[in-house]
């Protein structure tokens, strides 16, 4: 499916933002790990987190679905070895996290994990590496790295390292499976640290869930460590926050186009690392205002760029790409050189795509200068959700832009181009 996006004048109105699929995709695991039954409020169901619900189910977790809410029994970690190999789709924190959770399954079973092209190019060497010094048998089909990845019951626990610079999710995926190690586990993550508010979601849903965890900075730069025991998760009831990735497309288009707007379900006390661009847009010129459950903007759409390094926030880079694009000035993009391991490689695309609507900009290893204006033109979407959305943003701002292959915004955001008619005007 190819989208045209023509220029809108305005946007205005009320609405919720998404659910969060990062919590989405935590809770349903920490629900089908828990003993008893659970009740998720809120939850997203997106391409993403039915990959990750799904297999759960193959797991052996059971879960009744509600359009507001989700009923999950869980496996008090007695998970099953699945009937088939189990296909996550494009989701790489579902084949992350739950290659983890699969080592919990009783020693001599095998657990397969398969996904689309994308993720067969998706790193996992990390994982493996630091999850064979805790007992488990875990290997790529292919041997690079890289899924189909195998794994056998059997997690011994102990201690082991793990570069940080890659992919939180490698440490989540160990942190979430710690409580059914044979023996515990203390996990050092070495190195530059990316991506740690998502690690803190990890531990904040654990929590939740009843487990109890420790965590020793020993102020040494670059060097954390978690010590987790064995344990049992609880069956509770949680509500699923407003994502601030999602959001950050309303964001975005309502500080680039004169606006008036407010978003609920977005909280002032969240964890999530991409909150950050509420003060990016705020720096940039728009006015907002920041409530404990909402926000609301105002703006004229005139924006002035500056510099940000994103390296807590990696998943933001379209959205900010876009941003800057249009913004008045240039402006320097850092820190997000584990964005290249996404979905796609963000950076290289973002470059290319921002060059094929006319913007002037350079890209490095870890981010990129850009000095707009855009004027326009065809983009591929690289099969991205976010580069999808991201360049969605800029059509309705400038006009005149064609998105090819534009229908994986499903992956996050079911309902983007719904929500987007609604506030424009």
């Amino acid at each position: 499916m190819d989208l045209q996006v023509e220029k809108v004048e305005e946007i205005h109105g009320t609405i919720k933002a998404p659910a969060s699929k990062s919590y989405s995709h935590r809770a349903f695991i920490a629900a089908a790990l828990a003993e008893g039954r659970s009740v998720l409020k809120d939850p997203l169901y997106s391409e993403d987190t039915l990959a990750t619900l799904e297999a759960c189910e193959a797991l052996g977790a059971l879960f009744e679905r509600y359009p507001d809410k989700c009923i999950v029994q869980g496996t008090a970690g007695y998970i099953r070895t699945p009937d088939n190999v189990i296909d996550v789709k494009n989701s790489g924190t579902s084949v992350r996290i739950l290659s983890s959770i699969a080592a919990i399954i009783p020693r001599a079973n095998y657990t397969v994990f398969t996904g689309d092209e994308s993720l067969r190019k998706r790193p996992m060497q990390d994982l493996i590496d630091a999850l064979e010094n805790l007992g488990v048998t875990i290997y790529s089909t292919q041997n690079n790295g890289t899924p189909p990845i195998i794994v056998k019951g059997g997690f011994d626990g102990g201690e082991t390292d793990i570069n940080g610079s890659v992919s939180s999710q490698f440490i989540s995926s160990i942190l979430m499976a710690a409580p059914y190690s044979k023996n515990p586990v203390t996990l050092n993550v070495r190195g530059t640290f990316v991506s740690k508010p998502y690690v803190n979601m990890t531990l904040s849903v654990m929590s939740k869930f009843g487990i109890d965890f420790e965590y020793d900075t020993t102020n040494v730069p670059e060097y954390s460590s978690y010590y987790i025991e064995n344990q049992t998760y609880e069956s509770t009831e949680y509500t699923i926050e407003g994502d601030y990735s999602s959001a950050s497309y309303i964001l975005a288009v309502a500080a680039m186009i004169p606006s008036s707007i407010t978003i609920k379900n977005l909280y002032k006390d969240s964890m999530q690392g991409d909150k950050i661009i509420v003060d990016i847009i705020s720096k940039m010129g728009a006015t907002v205002e920041v409530h404990d459950d909402y926000i609301h903007i105002e703006s004229d759409g005139n924006l002035k760029a500056f510099d940000i390094n994103l390296s807590n926030a990696p998943d933001l880079l379209p959205t900010v790409a876009v941003l800057m694009a249009q913004a008045e000035g240039t402006s320097r993009i850092t820190g997000v050189e584990h964005a290249r391991y996404k979905e796609t490689d963000r950076v290289h695309n973002c470059a290319i795509e921002l060059e094929n609507v006319g913007v002037d900009v350079e890209e490095h290893r870890d981010g990129l200068i850009i000095k707009g204006q855009p004027t326009g033109g065809t983009i591929d979407s690289h099969l991205d959700h976010r580069m999808v959305m991201a360049f969605y943003v800029l059509g309705l701002k400038i006009g005149n832009i064609k998105i090819k292959d534009a229908a994986c915004y499903d992956i996050s955001f079911p309902n983007f181009i719904e929500v987007m008619d609604s506030i424009s005007k």
